[in-house]
């Protein structure tokens, strides 16, 4: 751009020497459109009238900015700035005038030089559009993706606003004025050469800052500057933790330990417990086995439940120690996760860091106290609470059973015929026959109640002794008999007479009497074992020994013949 005279001079001007002619000769030549429209000159301040700025740029009129457009920048008569030439005249026949795009033109052809050069240039993010934001680089305004913001994506962008920043331009047009920027890009190499440089001093062992960059069942990813490292779950606290979100959220910063660092696949494994003094130490002493402590259920398994002590110090109550009652119920019928309990600390093995815990010791054996309360030989009274084919269960305590076996229902009859007598939900009074407090059994009895009838004549009867029987019943086999109206006894078959043509059953009818010699004793059934061919023997030979022998010169039926008179004349006399 030249000066009036300059272009004056390149038309012939020097003929004319008038004003008005010199105005002619500018007009026939320029004429209202001189070719400066869009582009930018030199213009020098001459006076501020009100909203506008009045600048004489070297040409026949003077031009006017808008004030607003220095941005409050100090402006006085004198100062010298580059203007954009909107049009050559506006209706009051001056020149519009604009710093803005003056700026803006500028801006353009430096940001130019930086995108063929690969350079960052600076800029201040100022507003949001759809998709992302606009930023100022200098005068020109560029737009910067959402996806451009940062490595990870930002939940809120305001601390980024306002203040300068370097950006990388990944493209521009200027015939449509577009201009695509990245902070992203500027953040991933600073990144590289931070990750280089972390990974060359790194070492097991050493302490670093971080930021949480993203969370899994397993553990969380710390943002180390440049590099990521894992933080395993059971790396994050000597607590237990189910899940990484229970103590850490992303964003948050971490101080963390290397505990391992694999040179070859720079794989970094993280800790944060171990910056924490281990609650293991000494707790062997502070948890001596009888102890009573109190603690939370943090976890519940088929097996067990865990009981947290302090925090980082976990025990272990087996469901077989959970109840002395309650054998097969599930660990979380008994218990409820964060639900404070008793425990009582049965075995520590502090270099496996276990802790063994019962909850059922806290309380008294309930046998045990039923045996001090119902010593062997005590009644008790309850309610039938189960029924099966060889006994009844009665409760004696809330989760407490003793069974009375059949045989111990009646002295008399069998035990199906007395068990028919008895219905579930009955009331019934017996005798504590036996506490098995080991194998957590009490023996009861019905029949006890009452005096044995058949005990005198138990005490009198023995093995070898000759009683008289009652048929009671006459099988193939032999014969069911009474004693004394009390006692039962079997003959068998074989039994029945030392001839073998004489041991048939068949020979005896129901209610007849025999004398019969007894070959056992079983005082607990009350039942005895009989011979009738045994009784005979013994006959036999008492009978050679009373009357002689075959050797002296008797006969075997002399013999037998003044035993059998013998005997008649002792019934004889009975009778």
């Amino acid at each position: 751009m030249g000066s009036i005279a300059t272009v004056a001079r390149q038309h012939g001007a020097d003929q004319y020497t008038g004003t008005d002619d010199f105005a002619a000769l500018l007009d026939s030549t320029l004429g209202s459109n001189t070719g400066f429209e869009g582009s930018v000159v030199s213009g020098r301040v001459s006076r501020i009238d009100d909203e506008f700025v009045v600048v004489d740029v070297g040409l026949k009129s003077e031009g006017r900015v808008p004030l607003k457009e220095f941005g409050g920048q100090e402006v006085k008569p004198g100062d010298v700035f580059d203007l954009f030439i909107e049009r050559y005249e506006d209706k009051d026949g001056s020149i519009v005038l604009s710093r803005e795009k003056a700026r803006r033109e500028e801006a353009w052809t430096a940001l130019e030089r930086a995108h063929e050069a690969q350079t960052r240039v600076n800029g201040i993010i100022h507003g949001r559009v759809k998709g992302g934001f606009t930023v100022d680089l200098g005068g020109a305004t560029a737009f910067l993706p959402g996806s451009q913001v940062d490595i990870r994506p930002v939940r809120d962008v305001t601390p980024l606003m306002g203040m300068s920043q370097p950006f990388q331009i990944l493209k521009m047009d200027r015939a449509r004025g577009n201009i695509v920027v990245s902070r992203r890009a500027v953040l991933e190499e600073t990144r590289a050469e931070q990750r280089s440089e972390l990974i060359q001093g790194l070492k097991e062992g050493q302490i670093l800052d971080g930021v949480v960059k993203n969370i899994t069942d397993y553990g969380a990813f710390v943002d180390l500057g440049g590099v990521d490292g894992l933080l395993h779950v059971t790396d994050i606290a000597w607590r237990r933790i189910n899940h990484p979100a229970e103590a850490l959220t992303i964003g948050q910063p971490v101080r963390v330990q290397v505990i391992r660092f694999n040179s070859d696949t720079q794989r970094i494994s993280l800790g944060m417990k171990q910056l924490e003094t281990d609650p293991w130490e000494g707790v062997d002493v502070k948890y001596p086995p009888g102890i009573k402590v109190t603690g939370r259920v943090t976890n519940i398994t088929d097996y067990g439940a865990f009981v947290e002590l302090e925090p980082g110090v976990e025990g272990l109550v087996h469901v077989s120690e959970m109840s002395w009652t309650k054998k097969n119920a599930h660990p979380g019928k008994i218990v409820a996760t964060s639900q404070e309990v008793e425990v009582m600390v049965l075995d520590v093995d502090a270099s496996k860091r276990r802790i063994s815990l019962g909850l059922k010791q806290v309380s008294r054996n309930p046998w045990e106290q039923f045996m001090d309360e119902h010593p062997v030989g005590s009644l008790v009274e309850g309610e039938i609470r189960n029924m099966t084919e060889f006994g009844l269960f009665i409760g004696l305590a809330p989760e407490i059973d003793g069974m009375v076996h059949m045989s111990d229902l009646s002295w008399d009859e069998p035990g199906e015929l007395a068990m028919a007598k008895f219905n579930k939900g009955d009331i019934v009074k017996a005798k504590v026959l036996d506490v098995d407090v080991e194998k957590e059994r009490i023996s009861l009895g019905v029949k006890q109640l009452e005096e044995d009838p058949a005990a005198g004549v138990l005490d009198r009867v023995h093995k070898g002794m000759i009683v008289t029987c009652v048929i009671t019943a006459v099988q193939t086999n032999g014969l069911e008999v009474k004693v004394d109206d009390v006692l039962t006894g079997f003959i068998r078959r074989a039994e029945l007479a030392r001839d073998k043509g004489d041991q048939r059953p068949d020979k005896f009818a129901v209610g007849e009497k025999i004398d019969a010699k007894i070959t056992a004793v079983d005082r607990a059934s009350r039942k005895l074992q009989l011979t009738v061919k045994g009784k005979e023997i013994d006959e036999d030979k008492q009978a050679m020994a009373d009357f002689g022998s075959s050797d002296s010169g008797a006969s075997l039926g002399d013999i037998l013949g003044a035993a059998i008179r013998r005997r008649n004349q002792q019934a004889q006399g009975e009778n």
